[in-house]
């Protein structure tokens, strides 16, 4: 599995942002029906009852972009399951609550030790703390925890070979 780079990651950034609205629910139907498990995971409300509706629109563009560039960097990946989803999302609850640091960043830095995915990880994390001190940011303190670890659920499902 081939690295997902900085530069693959932006570009599909500014080629979502050019896409119509039509363009851009074509993207996410292509999204469906390569990895129905996995969407059904991202759109379940059970497992994202915390999150407010724009923190759920924000996880589907975030996993839409990151599975854009998982797809781009390496091609098709085979459709995963709901097992491997469920044993990846938790030992990521597993590392994330063996953390004692304070500070939700500083939990985050032990998902990036040997990680291969650095950049896709880098990716998920920034956009969890953009705004992490304004009080009218995107991601509320609530959502970043179960939106960091969905995509980083995800990363490791589509790029760790099964």
């Amino acid at each position: 599995m081939k690295i997902v780079s900085e530069n693959t990651i932006d570009a599909i950034i500014d080629e979502l942002e050019n896409l119509s609205d039509e363009q851009y629910e074509q993207r996410m139907e292509d999204f469906a029906a390569a990895q129905p498990v996995l969407v059904a995971y991202l759109f379940n409300d059970e497992n994202f009852h915390l999150l407010n509706d724009e923190e759920k629109g924000f996880l589907q563009y975030l996993a839409l972009i990151a599975w854009s560039a998982i797809v781009k960097t390496n091609g098709p990946v085979a459709p995963v399951g709901e097992e491997a989803i469920g044993e990846a999302e938790e030992k990521n609850y597993a590392v994330l609550e063996a953390s004692t640091a304070k500070k939700f960043r500083d939990r985050l830095t032990p998902f990036f030790e040997d990680y291969p995915q650095e950049e896709l990880l880098a990716f998920a994390e920034e956009a969890v703390l953009e705004d992490e001190d304004d009080p009218e940011a995107l991601v509320t303190k609530e959502g970043r925890e179960p939106i960091f670890i969905a995509l980083k659920t995800m990363i490791d499902v589509l790029t760790v070979p099964q």
